[in-house]
């Protein structure tokens, strides 16, 4: 009997992981695609650190990933339960934030040229070390927040427990894997030069292409990184305007095999207006608190 009664047990145990496993499976399909606009925006938020400083600058942003994690499950979890009315609120404002970004971003490069001057000379390594922490972090609370959010969402109908399960380790992948693969992108010219110093035709030529390959993949990175704040920013506010989102479903229909590229553009255009009227607000505010 107390042996039958094991088996049960454990056959009860390995029956709920085979769910929590599949539905995880399922959750980790929908976030894909903002997951992938994370690790472009984070591999274009570590450019310019001095190479001997990349990894401490990741891992200090993995940190800060990890506690915004600690803050934001428990967080959705109990906005789901007490108060969904405000999910959607939260997740339009950080969109709006994204967007708002984005194009203070674009605004920097436009206004202000880069200064010739090695980085040391014009703020010192801590001091962009910091900004580009910071500037990470903040962005990552972000995304990490429509993840969470997408996540809970498809298990909005299991029991509280495998709720919990699934998105723990939701966030736990999207924090290993992502800053993992951050870590990858920016030391593959390292790579690049241990194999043009290995010797043999074959890792030498390899090395070369991967560190001739390197400063334009992190060129395109950054691209990529500030369009992905437009696409995932204007997404979130799409998706947030029930008569805009069915709309653009109407379009993205019509348009056929395009109707993803119907999206994205109507997220990206959503996404620069949103962040340039808010860059606007803000400029005008601040003019206006220094009047007074």
């Amino acid at each position: 009997m107390p042996a039958g009664s094991l088996l049960a047990l454990i056959d009860d145990i390995a029956g709920n992981l085979d769910s929590v496993a599949s539905m995880t499976k399922v959750a980790t399909k929908k976030t894909a695609g903002v997951l992938g606009d994370d690790l472009a925006l984070n591999a274009q938020q570590v450019s310019g650190v001095s190479p001997e400083r990349e990894l401490p600058v990741i891992w200090a942003v993995a940190k800060g990933s990890a506690k915004n994690k600690l803050i934001l499950v428990p967080s959705a979890l109990a906005l789901s339960a007490l108060a969904p009315w405000a999910v959607t609120p939260l997740l339009m404002f950080g969109g709006a934030f994204l967007c708002f970004e984005g194009v203070e971003k674009l605004a920097h490069k436009l206004l202000h040229p880069p200064d010739d001057s090695p980085p040391e000379a014009v703020a010192g390594l801590g001091g962009l070390e910091r900004e580009k922490i910071r500037g990470a972090v903040r962005t990552d609370f972000v995304l990490s927040a429509e993840i969470i959010v997408i996540a809970l969402g498809t298990v909005a109908t299991a029991p509280i427990s495998k709720q919990v399960m699934v998105v723990c380790a939701i966030a736990a992948l999207m924090t290993v894997g992502v800053y993992g693969l951050v870590a990858g992108i920016v030391k593959l010219d390292d790579l690049g030069f241990a194999l043009q110093k290995r010797g043999g035709a074959v890792a030498e030529r390899t090395g070369n292409a991967i560190v001739q390959i390197v400063p334009y993949l992190m060129k395109a990175l950054s691209v990529l990184g500030t369009l992905a704040m437009f696409l995932v920013g204007g997404g979130i506010l799409t998706h947030g305007i029930p008569g805009l989102h069915h709309r653009v479903e109407g379009w993205a229909g019509a348009a056929g095999p395009a109707g993803v590229v119907v999206s994205g553009l109507v997220d990206l255009a959503v996404g620069v207006l949103t962040g340039t009227a808010a860059l606007a607000a803000w400029t005008f505010a601040r003019r206006l608190v220094g009047k007074h």
